[in-house]
Formats: structure tokens, sequence, C-alpha cells
């Protein structure tokens, strides 16, 4: 029998509910808040007062992560403690205050969901003989007292402890309590309570106190200590302040003086402009005369060193061998033919110009064509350091300029920093994201690159830091942009502007067998004996699973399909993977994009445009209908504003020359026209639909059907005239994928063919129009008769004067009755 808190006596009975408690040990005796918040726990604790004792067993779990332990996760020894008071919380969770009663043991679990319940042996504390009365005395009077030395040395406990210690007989009961206040670890605590004999326990709790001791006694040494070397450090301090006072009265400041001495030499050889070099042997002399120890004279200090570090007369010289050039520049990149010929140029100016000035170029281009990587290798080929800065989101003038030396924390802008990092004076100097410059309240950094940006004004670029001038004439500043739009007029004008277009799928290819296979089979270390690319299953992949103009999606499918093979390889299997269109579909799931096809058959209203994207060039079935109206036309397929212009001009110049065409007027006043081109939910817009688009028309109205073979592209006026287009490459080599041989362009692109390689020419034929009759004659499956000579006016126009010449016969006729 037992005695609860309120006096009354209670039989533990041997099934109770379980609770297990994280980061605490509880004994008997003990008193203490415990807040539940799983919900197992929550029902044991339900269960436990729904029983007349409202007793729990109480019981430490061995992780204290584990939010559902399992019973091997759980301590055997624990303690039978009644729940004196509950409050539920407004989170969900339970507050209970619980009093140790009685250790115990788990005999086995009757139930582990939705709550512990456990068979339990009750350990009763064992009497202590006579013999063991005296060491158990002596004992007791020792934690007594060496509790008191704790708190003395300033452990923080219960101020009432002691208190209630010298109300305590037993010794058991004493170490137990003594050892809930102590904080011991977990696994320390319950090694305690796992003890059943008193002895064994106050002797332990004997040891724990004498170890507090020991570490209670080193840690106020320590302080003691600290507080000596704090009063010793301000003693040297004044004492340090005397000997220079001394030293500076006897002339003894020689290793200051050879300091200032180095750093003056230093500064000569440097060998800035005399305004730079009078400025910086200006400023190191009032560093001589500061007290070493104020704020200013290490700001001025790092100033001077930054004078010292920058290399105003350090270059590297120029490798002006246009071959080696070529091979570096044909090494790491392909194609980009405009690019490596302006390099060469620059090379070969330099080489008969040693004084001509740094080119400022903007490469412009879609992502991933290669624009950062060109100037790395740009610098390779001349020999030079190269530097690069992301301008992406900056909006802080002092970015570029720098801060003044007033501020606190002040630095160099990037250009400054960036010559630093060089260690030379001529590097090439990338400037990353031009277009993604911002501006707030801090200044605008566009702004202020217009200085150095201007091949005029450069070579006096004066940063707010140094505030003296710097060349910047000899860097070439190459910069990047993704568009043109948002880079300000001031800043486009000096830049040398060169656009990089996006990859072709025939260059993908190409490029694809001498750079990126090659080197992700080696980043993912497999060789030809295991992953070969087949020519058609090389071409699946591109069309199928990246659509975009540079390469990066394109080097990570081929890197996903490397490391198929890898994981392959690395299980046993070293059979050669063949990558073939199938094998393409296996690895890499399902075709992400598909590609229009050419049409099967020659259809009436349906022609075949071409259109530029930055992935390449793409086919577009341009379709058109009829159907009784009132001569309206509905256009489809989310065209954009350019593409709606080029199909109300058709319609037009189709409408004025019905007459040419032998069309009844009426067709344009009885009927609507439909324009759509599929795929609806990808936005479409550019100036070169309108042949397309006027055939298709044509084709409706006169029921003849548009040559399957044929593909067209070509702004048209409404005169009928039609206009150049650019991105000819790619619409060519768009219509050449799908089968088709011959192509309508407008007469003033022939130049533009030469641009194309001669593999390709000779695959095609390109018939050039300069009006938009020759198209029809050529688009069209049989002749259209057309009007040899064209009518002064349109029929509308002449239908109305017509109608006025019979209005004025009929009112004469009225005056003449």
């Amino acid at each position: 029998m037992l005695t609860n808190y309120e006096g009354e006596q209670i039989e533990v009975a041997e099934n109770l509910p379980m609770l297990p408690v994280r980061d605490i040990v509880v004994f008997p005796f003990m008193i203490l808040p415990l807040f539940v918040g799983r919900e197992g726990s929550i029902k044991a604790v339900e269960e436990s007062l729904a029983s007349k004792d409202r007793l729990i067993f109480l019981v430490s779990q061995k992780d204290t992560r584990d939010e559902f332990p399992a019973p091997d996760g759980i301590y055997k020894m624990g303690t039978v403690a009644m729940i004196m008071r509950m409050r539920k919380l407004p989170d969900g969770r339970i507050k209970i205050l619980a009093q140790g009663l009685t250790k115990a043991k788990i005999k086995d679990y009757n139930q582990t969901d939705p709550f512990f319940q456990v068979n339990i042996d009750k350990i009763d504390e064992a009497e202590i003989s006579m013999e063991e009365r005296v060491e158990a005395e002596a004992l007791m009077r020792n934690v007594h007292e060496n509790l008191e030395k704790v708190i003395s040395l300033g452990r923080v406990l219960s101020p009432d402890i002691l208190m209630v210690l010298d109300d305590i007989t037993e010794p058991g009961r004493l170490a137990d309590l003594v050892a809930s206040n102590l904080g011991l670890k977990m696994e320390e605590a319950q090694g305690l309570l796992e003890k059943t004999n008193a002895l064994d326990r106050i002797r332990l709790v004997n040891e724990i106190l004498v170890r507090e001791l020991e570490v209670l006694a080193m840690q106020a040494k320590i302080r003691s200590q600290a507080k000596d070397e704090m009063n010793k450090s301000q003693k040297e301090y004044f004492l340090r302040e005397q000997i220079r006072a001394i030293k500076s009265e006897l002339g003894d400041g020689e290793s200051k003086a050879e300091e200032f001495v180095e750093m003056r030499q230093k500064l000569l050889e440097a060998k800035m402009s005399e305004e730079c070099e009078q400025e910086s042997l200006k400023q190191l002399h009032r560093l001589e005369r500061m007290h070493p120890d104020s704020s200013e004279a290490s700001i001025m200090r790092t100033y001077i060193e930054w004078l010292i570090d920058l290399p105003w007369s350090k270059n590297t010289t120029d490798n002006l061998d246009l071959k080696h050039a070529k091979e570096v520049l044909d090494e790491d990149h392909f194609d980009l033919k405009k690019v490596k010929e302006r390099c060469l140029e620059y090379l070969a100016v330099r080489k008969l110009n040693k004084e001509m000035k740094g080119p400022i170029l903007c490469f412009v281009g879609p992502p991933g064509v290669g624009k950062t990587s060109l100037g790395r290798s740009i610098a390779r080929a001349l020999g030079r350091k190269f530097q690069r800065i992301s301008l992406g989101g900056v909006k802080d003038e002092a970015e570029i300029r720098g801060h003044r030396r007033t501020y606190v924390g002040a630095m160099p802008g990037k250009i400054i920093q960036g010559l630093k990092h060089a260690k030379a004076n001529n590097p090439i100097f990338m400037l990353d994201e031009i277009d993604k410059l911002g501006s707030d309240f801090r200044g605008d950094p566009s702004s202020a690159l217009l200085e150095v940006l201007d091949p005029e004004q450069n070579n006096t670029f004066r940063d707010h830091y140094l505030n003296m001038p710097f060349d910047l004439s000899n860097i070439v500043f190459l910069a990047t942009a993704n568009v043109m739009d948002t880079i300000p007029p001031a800043l486009h004008d000096r830049m040398e502007i060169i656009q990089l277009s996006g990859y072709t799928e025939e260059e993908k290819e190409k490029i694809s067998k001498q750079y990126l296979i090659p080197k992700q089979m080696k980043e993912n270390g497999v060789t030809n004996k295991n992953i070969q690319f087949k020519d058609d299953g090389l071409t699946y992949l591109i069309q199928h699973y990246t659509r975009e103009a540079g390469l990066r999606n394109l080097e990570r499918t081929i890197a996903s399909a490397c490391r198929k093979v890898a994981r392959k390889v690395a299980e046993g299997d070293d059979n050669v993977t063949e990558v073939t269109p199938t094998e393409v579909s296996k690895m890499l799931g399902p075709a992400i994009y598909d590609r229009e096809d050419a049409q099967a058959e020659d259809s009436i209203g349906v022609s075949t445009g071409l259109a530029w994207t930055q992935g390449g060039g793409e086919i577009l079935h341009i379709e058109t209908c009829m159907s009784k109206g009132k001569g309206t036309i509905t256009l489809t397929g989310q065209m954009g504003e350019v593409m709606k212009e080029s199909a109300h001009a058709a319609l037009g110049f189709l409408r004025s020359n019905a007459e040419r065409f032998g069309f009844d007027y009426k067709i344009f006043t009885e009927y609507e026209f439909h324009i759509h081109i599929p795929a609806g939910a990808i936005p479409k817009d550019g100036p070169s639909a309108g042949v397309a688009m006027a055939c298709a028309i044509i084709s409706s109205i006169s029921g003849i059907p548009v040559r399957k073979d044929i593909a067209m592209t070509g702004e048209i006026s409404l005169t009928g005239r039609v206009l150049p287009i650019g991105g000819l490459k790619e619409k060519v080599l768009a219509a050449m994928r799908v089968g088709i041989s011959k192509i309508i362009i407008p007469e003033k692109n022939m130049k533009d063919l030469e641009e194309l390689d001669e593999e390709y020419k000779e695959k095609l034929t390109f018939l050039p129009v300069k009006h938009i009759d020759d198209g029809f004659q050529y688009a069209l499956a049989k002749p259209l008769k057309i009007a040899s000579t064209k009518p002064s006016g349109t029929a509308k126009n002449r239908a109305l004067k017509k109608r006025s010449r019979n209005n004025g016969k009929r009112t004469a006729a009225g005056h003449a009755a």
C-alpha cells in the first residue's frame, strides 16, 4: 500500500497505462508538470484519469527525437505516478501535474495501440542493515555538505531544497531528491533510478556531487584568471603608450619608419601618372602623422594598400598569332563566324597599330548560345586575363563607381576590384547580363557605365573610392544580353552589337558530336564501349526532347542518357547501348515536343508557311475556310498583332483585285473568311506570313489546291509587292527537315542564301518572287488566270463610279421632265 499526496492509502495495480516521457527521468516522490501532446500519450492520460486512483506509469524513452517509440526504444525501469491535476491547453495539448510514488519495472506490454498498457512489478526499497546504517548516515551528511558547497559556488538550485533535506532520514529518498534537482544527463539519471539498493544510490549521488564541485571550482578559477587577464591587458596598454612616448622622444621609431619607406617605394614602383603619384604620396604623408591606433589610420592604410595593389602599368603581352587565335576559337565554339571574324580583325589591327584602343562588343542572343564562354575563349586566344562581373539585378551606382571613403566599409567598384584580381590593366572584361541592370534611389548603374564604355572617356575613369583617374582604355570590354530592348539607348550607342542567333537542329547535331557527347561521356564515366549515339537517335532526341535556342537543355538531356547507361554498367551490364529513337524513348520517356509534318496531299485552303523561332525554324500550316456571312474575317491560333495585320493586308489585296482574278466581288461581301494556324496554345507573331495567307485565301476562293511540296515565306503589301523577311536560314532548314524541296522566297532575300552551306543549296529549289501574282502561279496546283493589265482603280471604286453616273443620268432626266 502507498500513500498519495492527500494522505490516502492506495494500492498499485499490476496493469497500468504507460506514458513515455522525453528528456527527463522521473524519481519517486518527485512532483513535476508534464506537457502531453502525442495522441497516444493523451489517451493514456485519459485512461488514467478514468480510473479510481488516477495512476500512470512514467518511463523515459531512449531516443528523444522518436515521435512514436516502439517498446524496444523505451527503458524497462520507471516510476508509478499519480496525476494530481490536469488542464487542457488551447493548442490541443494537455498539462498534468504528477507525483512519483514508487519504482516499477515493465514485465510485458498488454497493448501498444492506441496507447501503451503494461504489466509491472512494483520494486520495494530494501531495508538497510544495522552494519550499513553508519555508512549510510555518513554518506547522507556528506551529500548534505557537498550540496551546500555546490550552491555556494553558484549552482542554481531550488532555495527550499536544503530545508527539505533536513527532514529526510531515508538514504534512498535523499538520493532520489538530490538527483532529481541536479539536472543530470538522462543516461546517468536512468542508471541511478535502476539501482534498487539505497546505499548504492546515495554513494553514487555523493560521487556526482564531488565531481560537480571540482567542475565548479575550475569554473571559478577560470573566471578569476579572465578577470586578471583583463586587468593585465589594461595595464599593458598604458605601459605600451608610455614606451611609445619614450621612443618618440628618443627618436627610436625605426620599424614604423621602415614600413613607410617600403610603402613609398612601392608607390613609386607602381608607375602611376604624375597626378596620381603626387596624390598617393600626399596621403601616405598624412598616414605617417596619424596615430596608428586611430580608426582613420586603418582606413588610410587600406586605401594606400589598394593603390599599391592596382596594376597601374602592369599588362600582359598579346598573342597576335592569327592562326593560333583561329584554332583556339574553332576548338571551343562551333560556327559563330561573325564573332570569330570580328576577333581576328581586332588582332590584325592590333598587330598593325599597337596604340589602338580596346573595342567594346556586346553579344546579344538567347540563353545558352555561348556568349559568356565565348569571352573566355577570346581571352585564351589573346593570351589575356579574363574577368567577369554579373550585372543582373545590380541597382546601386556604387557597384560600378565604388563608395566614397567617408562611408564605413567603403570599397572600390567592381571594375577596379576586377583589375586588382586580374593583376593586369588590359584584361578581357566581361559585363554579363547588361540588359538586366536596375535602378533605384541609390542611383542608376547604367549611367555610371557610360563613362566606362566610352573609349573617349574611360582613359580617365574616376572611381569614387580612389578619387583619381585610372586608364581603362587598354581593356577589351565584352557585354552580354538576351534582348536589346531593355538596354538604355545611350549605353547601346557605345557598344558594337553582335547578334548570336540560336542554333539550328543541324548545328546542334554537329555540336553534340564534337563537344557535348564526349564531354558528358567523360563526366559520367562511360566510354564508346558502353554507349554509342546513332545519327537518327541523336536527331530524334534533339527534335522531341529539346526546344531552345541554346544548348543547356540539350546537354542536360545527353547527360541524362549517359547516366542511365552508367547505372547499367555499374550494375554489371557491359553490353554496348546504341542510342536509337526507340532507345531514347525508353531512356527519357515519351517525347516532350512534336513537330508539324508536311501535308500528305494538295489541299484547298491550306498553305505551308515558314516561321522563325529562337530554337530554329518551324513550318506552319495556315488553314482558311469560307462560310456565308457579311464579309468579315476571323483570325484564330494566338496570332500576334503583326501577323493579324498580314492577314488583313492579304485579304485587302485580293478584295481590291477581285476583277483581275476573275472573282465575283460579292464573295467578299456575302462570305466571311476564317484563318486558323494550328497549335493554338503557342503564341505566333512576325512579319513573314503574308504570302502564305494570301495563297491560302485565294485557294479557298478559286477552289484550286495549294501544292503540298512548296513552302513559302514573305510579307505582302496592299499592292501585292512581296517584301523581304529575316531568319531565312532557319526557315529553309525547317522546310528541308520535313522533306519540302521547293521554297517561295522574296526576291530581295536571294542575297541571304550566301549564308547557307552548299550542301543545302544543292538539295533545295528557291523560287524568288517580286509580286504575289508570281507566288500564286508557283503555289497553286493549277495555273490561275490573272488579267495581264492591272486596272487603274479597284473593282469597288469602278462600281461606285458607275453607280454615281447612273444617279446623275436619273437626276438630269428629272430636271428635263
